[in-house]
């Protein structure tokens, strides 16, 4: 006999499903639609309202757990923002990054953050060694990093045409799938 998937299951396969077309978007064309993470964005917290009430959770109930996934997006969003500001993740990947917190709510989310950013860093440094271009971009990177902490009047600038850019896409999939494989 056919048995539903339990609610919770839904939200990860969306979740995989929102990180998938992202990772693919980004690999192919170095950018992620906005009608993806501004519609994955608006389905989290919706999405858990409806995973409440199916459960038959009390409406309270249902609408905090809709008030967990908009903490998700915010929460999820926190460091990415300052990493944003300083020139050294795009628009994309870090509006991506709400979108997936607003659907696997704040310790999901922030686990899921985790697991594709240490991908990233496994992965980045061999890509941009192969390339010949490690060396600049830990330079670069130590600038931006030191720039955090300084006023503005200190601040070195960092030309944009020497900057590399990594498309943060699939280990985000990669962090999303391994979160949500440790939590089925």
């Amino acid at each position: 006999m056919y048995e539903p998937l339990p609610y919770q299951h839904v939200v990860f396969i969306v979740a995989i499903a929102v990180a998938a077309f992202a990772a693919v978007s980004d690999w192919r064309r170095g950018e992620i639609p906005n009608w993806l993470t501004y519609g994955a964005l608006a389905l989290g917290p919706v999405l858990h309202v409806g995973r409440g009430l199916a459960g038959h959770s009390a409406l309270e109930t249902s609408l905090t757990e809709g008030g967990y996934s908009v903490l998700g997006a915010l929460v999820c969003i926190i460091v990415p923002a300052m990493l944003y500001r300083q020139g050294a993740i795009g628009g994309g990947d870090l509006k991506l990054l709400a979108a997936l917190g607003a659907l696997l709510q704040t310790v999901l989310g922030v686990e899921a953050e985790m697991y594709g950013f240490f991908a990233a860093a496994l992965i980045a440094p061999a890509r941009l060694a192969y390339e010949g271009k490690l060396v600049a971009t830990v330079k670069n990177a130590s600038t931006i990093l030191v720039n955090m902490f300084m006023p503005k009047s200190k601040q070195r600038h960092v030309e944009e045409t020497a900057l590399s850019w990594f498309r943060l896409g699939p280990p985000l999939f990669f962090g999303v799938a391994l979160t949500v494989y440790l939590h089925w």
